[in-house]
Formats: structure tokens, C-alpha cells, sequence
């Protein structure tokens, strides 16, 4: 098992027992000891994992972190758990704080078990940073996160390396932050930037009027442009079946098999063919989705009668199908009841047209979780 699949397996865990798990205690056996696990630390030897490490701060005596990660008898990692109903936005970082200015620890993390809080100095040293450099949600992994964490492993663990990557995280961080806002809600700097490269005139308000909704069309425009040419580029390379599942989970196969005329069940046995026109379709709607939710969580699965989009590779979290095994193709949009409505297509491109509904999907399901 890789260390990506690791952290999902903890994941998963977490969802399945996290009502079970009421206390600090409960959380730390449950949760936290297995990600410390996941990070290649043996939680049974003092040597790597101190538990209740001792943090004297000033005439505080006694004063103890969760827990110490060791590398050559001194700690690098300081651990401050809190139970897992603890919403970590209002746990206070204070204890944490005093604990990483008596330690020589530089990286220090806050965790409910689910969520982790990492933080560093990466403004003064020995002082801890008001702000986490990285957050991250067990329940909801992101590989370009698992790539970040991965500098934190027994092994690889280099506390040079780690602040630099504190840092370079914080401030990328920092800019896609004001990247999004500007994407769905750009500012007079950014839109007056724009209007002064193309437009001569002075920019009064219906300039700026003007020029705010061109600026905000043209910005998700590109970003949909570039990742349908990422992604093409990366079908050229490698066959989309990879990606794709093409035989239907065994429920989903039994009760579409009842429906089927025995000279479609023959059909079946000689197998599925995703198409070029079902990859250009999925290629749109991962365009269409960029903006809203990270594309790792955005799965094809193909079947005899349509070519259905997935949230989270989920059969019961479909975000659109494309039916495109007909004279005339048609999109399948769902509403909060998961009730499909097929539109009619005349172009690949009239996906474009129902980004909202196929957004809004997004929404419904994390709004469940």
C-alpha cells in the first residue's frame, strides 16, 4: 500500500467511526496515531514518538504536548490534539503557540484527527506563525496536499527542506486565494490592469462596468481553455480507458441487465467501447468543473447505454451523463433528488450551456457531507 492510499484507508476509517469517537483520548488511538503511522514514525518507540513530550514555559512547569516526533533525540514535529467534534477554527493555536517557542521543533501541527493544521516560523524565528501553511481534511484528500505532506516522512524529513516548502506553500496558497476571489468577484486594480493594456480612453464607470464582466468571462474562459488542452495532451499520451471503469458495479449491472433485450446482453459480453466523441464530452465537463472542485475528484465510468460523470469515482454522486449512442446526443442533468432530465445536444460544445446545473451537482453533494 502506497502512502496515498495510507492516508485514504485512514480516511475512510474516520468516516466510518468518527460518531463512535466522543473523546481526546478515543481520537488519538483512533485517528491521529495511525497518521503518525502513515507517516513512516513507530508510535511504540520513545526514540521517534514521545507522548506528553515535557514544553516548560517560563515558570510553567509540567506543561506537555500531545506529542514530540524525534529525529536524532530532538523534536521536530510537536503534535497538539484536540477530540474529533472539535471544530479546529475555534480551537485556539495559544497552548501551541508557548509550546513551539521552548521546543526546538519547527514544524508544529493542531488536529482533531480529522483535520490538520501545520505551522511553522516561516516570518520570525521560533515564533509560530498565526496562519497554518497547510490544512488538510482526511476525509477529503487532495494528491497535490499528499505530495506536500510527503516531505514530512521518517526518511525524507529535512528541516531546511521543510521550512523552504513552509514557505513556498504559504505564499502559493496565498496567491491562488487571491486568484479565486478575483475570478469570482475581480477588483478595481485588477480590472483597471486589463483596461489599461487594450483600451485608450479614460476609465470611468461604464468602462470599468464593461471591462469587470469582460475580464471576469475571459479569466474562466482561459482556465477552461488551458485545462481542455492539458488534458487532451494527456489523452494523446495514454489511452482514456485508463481512467475510465468500463463494466458497471455489480448492482448497477444486475438492474440495468433486467431492463436489457437478450440481443443487448449479447451485445454487453463483447464489451464496452468509450468513444472520441464521450472523451471530448468529458473532457468539457472537466473544463466546466475546474473552477469549482479539484479534478482528481471527477471520474468517468462508461456503460451500454450512456457515459456517466461521478464525483468522487461515486455511483450514488452522479454529476451528468452523456448519451451518445443514438442519431441524436443528449446530456443527462440531475436535480437534487438525483431525478435526470436529458437535454438535447447539437454540438459538443452545448455542454457549455448547462455548466450551472452540472456545478450545482457539486454543491448538492458536499453540502451532504
Amino acid at each position: 500500500m502506497d502512502f496515498i492510499e495510507r492516508l485514504r484507508s485512514i480516511g475512510t476509517r474516520i468516516e466510518q467511526i468518527k460518531d463512535r469517537v466522543e473523546t481526546e483520548e478515543a481520537t488519538k488511538n483512533a485517528f491521529i496515531m495511525p497518521f503518525i503511522q502513515a507517516l513512516g514514525y513507530d508510535v511504540f518507540n520513545p526514540m521517534e514518538v514521545v507522548p506528553e513530550f515535557t514544553a516548560d514555559v517560563g515558570i510553567k512547569k509540567g506543561e506537555k504536548v500531545d506529542y514530540a516526533i524525534l529525529k536524532d533525540d530532538q523534536p521536530i514535529i510537536i503534535i497538539e490534539c484536540k477530540s474529533c467534534a472539535t471544530n479546529l477554527a475555534d480551537a485556539h493555536a495559544s497552548q501551541l503557540y508557548r509550546y513551539f517557542g521552548v521546543v526546538e521543533a519547527r514544524i508544529s501541527i493542531l488536529t482533531n484527527g480529522i483535520d490538520y493544521w501545520f505551522y511553522s516560523d516561516t516570518k520570525e524565528p521560533n515564533k509560530m506563525d498565526a496562519e497554518p501553511f497547510l490544512r488538510l481534511d482526511m476525509t477529503d484528500l487532495h494528491e497535490s496536499q499528499v505530495d506536500d505532506l510527503k516531505k514530512m516522512r521518517k526518511g525524507t524529513f529535512d528541516v531546511d527542506e521543510m521550512l523552504s516548502a513552509a514557505s513556498d506553500l504559504k505564499y502559493r496558497n496565498a496567491i491562488k486565494a487571491i486568484l479565486a476571489q478575483q475570478l469570482q468577484e475581480p477588483d478595481e486594480d485588477f480590472v483597471r490592469f486589463f483596461a489599461s493594456q487594450l483600451y485608450e480612453g479614460r476609465f470611468v464607470q461604464s468602462v470599468k462596468d464593461q471591462f469587470t464582466d469582460l475580464v471576469q468571462r475571459a479569466f474562466r474562459e482561459f482556465i477552461n481553455e488551458r485545462l481542455a488542452g492539458r488534458l487532451q495532451a494527456a489523452l494523446d499520451q495514454e489511452d482514456m480507458r485508463a481512467t475510465v471503469v468500463a463494466v458497471p458495479e455489480a448492482a448497477e449491472a444486475e438492474e440495468e441487465e433486467e431492463e436489457l433485450s437478450p440481443e443487448e446482453l449479447e451485445k454487453r459480453k463483447k464489451g464496452i467501447v468509450t468513444t472520441d466523441e464521450e472523451q471530448q464530452g468529458f473532457l468539457i465537463v472537466k473544463a466546466i468543473l475546474a473552477a469549482t472542485v479539484e479534478l482528481d475528484r471527477v471520474h468517468a465510468r462508461d456503460t451500454k447505454s450512456y457515459f456517466g460523470v461521478l464525483l468522487d469515482d461515486n455511483n450514488r454522486k452522479p454529476l451528468c451523463r452523456l448519451h451518445f449512442n443514438t442519431s441524436q446526443n443528449y446530456i443527462g442533468l440531475f436535480d437534487a433528488e438525483k431525478n435526470e432530465t436529458r437535454e438535447p445536444l447539437d454540438t459538443l460544445g452545448d455542454i457549455y450551456k448547462h455548466a450551472d446545473a452540472i456545478r450545482a451537482m457539486v454543491a448538492v453533494y458536499d453540502g451532504e457531507e
